[in-house]
């Protein structure tokens, strides 16, 4: 058998989860719409200060920057909405709660997209 016609070994850690398809976007989006949902609440001139805890060490703030950068997020999805916060404060200083909130309206939209049932684009019927 040639080496191009081999499957793919994928080796995982024990305890990994291989779900996938619908049920597993879902889970995706609401892990990323926990972390909006903690950020979201520092948005404006009303926003509230948070309090973290973090190896002894305690911060009060309601910047979201600061809030996203504190969050030890494990979760491979929420990480990429840690990631568009960093990439904003990057290029621009600026908006990394704005950014984050942006991004959970969009993911909460395709998730009730999702639940009625739409496809997704790329399949062809």
């Amino acid at each position: 058998m040639s080496q191009s016609m081999r499957p793919p070994v994928i080796l995982l850690k024990d305890g990994t989860d291989t779900s996938q398809g619908k049920p597993q976007i879902i889970s995706n989006i609401n892990a990323c719409q926990a972390v909006v949902s903690i950020v979201k609440s520092t948005l404006g001139p009303r926003g509230m200060d948070k309090l973290i805890e973090d190896n002894g060490e305690t911060t009060i703030t309601n910047d979201g920057a600061t809030v996203m950068k504190k969050l030890n997020i494990v979760h491979p999805a929420a990480k990429i909405l840690v990631d568009i916060s960093k990439a904003q404060d990057n290029e621009v200083g600026d908006g990394t709660t704005s950014v984050v909130v942006l991004a959970g309206e969009l993911l909460k939209e395709a998730k009730s997209f999702l639940e009625d049932g739409l496809v997704a684009p790329q399949i062809i019927k």
